[in-house]
């Protein structure tokens, strides 16, 4: 069944015409060139393809087209600010919370999904919003730290 899809991705109106069921993943990657949303599993199980619906870290790779119409995405593109890194991202930068780095755009996007919810995040809360979000390289302590560096941040209002 095919759709005609509208949506926003990073501040931008977009107009997709695909099948329904078609992975927003795919159209991220495929049709608008986004490209560091990352396909990991596939299934909803890894969160390498973790973008934020309306606020909330979804996996991109379990949503359907029927699934966004109307909606507000925004992908690991859209985070920086007039050339400025976000500061989750700068944390994961200082923290060096990557090795080879496929699984930071998940992290960070579920970082920033979670400080949304719930702005001052206890370390229990941290690993809470971060449990399966996985790292092929096994990098979970620098991503920690990186996590509570930015919390910090947040706490002081930097």
């Amino acid at each position: 069944m095919n759709l005609t899809a509208q949506f926003e991705v990073n501040g931008r109106e977009q107009r997709v015409s695909t099948d329904a069921k078609r992975t927003l993943l795919d159209v991220l990657r495929e049709d608008l060139g986004l490209t560091g949303t990352k396909f990991g599993c596939g299934e909803g199980q890894c969160r390498a393809c973790t973008v934020l619906i309306d606020g909330k870290a979804v996996q991109a790779c379990q949503t359907t087209m029927d699934e966004v119409d109307g909606r507000k995405i925004e992908t690991i593109e859209g985070l920086a600010n007039a050339g400025k890194l976000h500061p989750v991202q700068e944390a994961f930068i200082a923290e060096g919370a990557m090795q080879c780095g496929y699984c930071v755009p998940g992290m960070v996007m579920a970082t920033v999904g979670l400080f949304r919810r719930n702005p001052k995040p206890t370390a229990a809360e941290i690993t809470a919003g971060l449990n399966g979000n996985l790292c092929r390289c096994c990098g979970y302590v620098n991503v920690l730290k990186a996590v509570q560096r930015a919390a910090q941040i947040r706490k002081e209002g930097r």
